[in-house]
């Protein structure tokens, strides 16, 4: 081979690794960001599920019927936790296939 040959092969190869660590890189960044979105879509849900409570609760007049209330608001804030805790794991499952299938 002659120089410019192994000029070549060694930028080829030095570009391939510089793409090989931005994409190993990204692929750190991927669960973390994951994490992050289901973190924000719980404390979004719990927030709604909260307001609707205060707003249930407050045009409530009689105790039972707040008692029942507030029971069915916790139940679906429950609900909502599960989602999002579903909805993580399927995020962290997508981000590993992602991961280890592009390996």
């Amino acid at each position: 081979m002659n120089e410019n040959r192994i000029k070549q092969v060694l930028e080829i190869e030095k570009r391939a690794q510089e793409t090989h660590e931005a994409a190993l890189k990204e692929a750190q960044q991927l669960p973390v960001a994951a994490e992050q979105e289901a973190q924000a879509l719980i404390e979004k849900a719990r927030a709604e599920a909260q307001q609707q409570a205060r707003e249930m609760v407050a045009g409530v007049k009689a105790e039972e019927e707040s008692a029942r209330i507030l029971s069915e608001v916790e139940e679906k804030n429950r609900q909502f936790e599960a989602l999002s805790t579903s909805n993580l794991d399927r995020a962290v499952a997508y981000v590993l296939e992602r991961v280890i299938g592009g390996a």
